[in-house]
């Protein structure tokens, strides 16, 4: 039985030191919200589930309300806490490279790539038990996105981290616990 999950990247978000939980969208983004809606709404999606950070769940409210489905919030979907002190953007690659060829390493009071992508490959496997042979929305970020294809493709890592956009689609099929296919929806 065929499972499709469609995980979807947030849209755009200005970015701001201290507001990662409640960071909204910029004009764009509201704009790509709505192509994102579009794109979803024929699909036949059963569930959306997101994480519960504001930008995430705005980037599918509109698809959830054309649906007429609630959205769960699920806490092991937010972004990657990368350490407690700032990192500057022209460090941000260099480190995520880092982060990607050793799994292990974390900064300061931040999580590995090993720790984010056992908490959320968790959640995803407990979404494909519960929702076997239906297609699930999952709204959240691009580390974590990033992270959860990869433990079910090695080769989904560093590069394609570096080539996704805000927001992003991509139509993962599951045939129970097995990665099938990836196919990506979203066109800019």
């Amino acid at each position: 039985m065929k499972t499709i999950i469609y995980m979807v990247r947030h849209a755009e978000s200005p970015y701001n030191e201290g507001t990662e939980r409640t960071r909204e969208l910029t004009l764009n983004g509201k704009a790509n919200a709505i192509k994102v809606t579009e794109i979803l709404k024929g699909k036949g999606i059963h569930t959306i589930i997101s994480s519960p950070y504001a930008r995430a769940v705005l980037t599918l409210e509109g698809l959830a309300t054309a649906l007429g489905l609630d959205m769960q919030l699920m806490e092991d979907l937010r972004e990657r806490h990368f350490s407690d002190e700032v990192v500057a953007d022209e460090d941000f690659s260099a480190i995520t490279e880092r982060m990607f060829a050793d799994p292990e390493y974390a900064l300061p009071g931040g999580e590995s790539n090993k720790v984010c992508q056992h908490r959320a490959v968790s959640v995803l496997k407990q979404i494909l038990e519960e929702y076997s042979g239906k297609k699930v929305a999952i709204g959240t970020h691009g580390h974590v996105m990033t992270l959860m294809i990869n433990a079910f493709d090695p080769t989904y890592g560093v590069d394609y981290i570096n080539q996704i956009s805000k927001p992003d689609i991509y139509q993962l099929q599951f045939d129970g616990m097995r990665l099938e296919k990836v196919t990506r929806l979203w066109e800019e």
